[in-house]
């Protein structure tokens, strides 16, 4: 099993090689750079260049059924999930196939609000207990990644 972590805009890193280290597994964290390699010896940091979605790429490209995944990137998601990864965002929220098509409608739909310059809010600003969802989440999702290894 490994953990790929979309590391561009990713507030909970040290949560994740946490987790990752009790559980001693490989993370690749996978960025366009302007980052430092993890301080873990279990952790890898994936340098892609390119295009805008060059690092979304490369994690969909590479992950495999049981791998794990941490994105806020719903379409990413998306992808990892037809994969055969298991999934969470930096908020806690679980990636399934029974909630991922609905996330994909209400972003298209947020989007296309937008464009035709509808105000809509952001996301709320990232807080403690966001970190302590995630951890929790984090938790079930090595539990659900390793059973279905076995």
């Amino acid at each position: 099993m490994t953990i790929y972590v979309d590391a561009d805009a990713c507030p909970v890193k040290d949560e994740i090689i946490r987790v990752g280290e009790r559980h001693q597994t490989e993370m690749l964290f996978v960025c366009d750079g302007g980052l430092r390699r993890p301080n873990s010896q279990w952790a890898r940091l994936v340098i892609v260049e390119g295009r805008l979605d060059a690092a979304d790429d490369w994690i969909a490209e590479n992950i495999g059924a049981g791998d794990v995944f941490v994105t806020a990137d719903i379409p990413l998601a998306d992808r990892c999930i037809k994969a055969g990864g298991i999934g969470i965002d930096p908020r806690g929220k679980l990636w399934t196939q029974d909630n991922i098509g609905a996330s994909l409608a209400t972003r298209n739909l947020m989007t296309d609000l937008r464009e035709t310059g509808a105000v809509t809010s952001g996301a709320k600003p990232f807080g403690p207990k966001d970190r302590s969802a995630f951890l929790d989440g984090m938790e079930q999702v090595m539990r659900a990644a390793a059973a279905k290894r076995v």
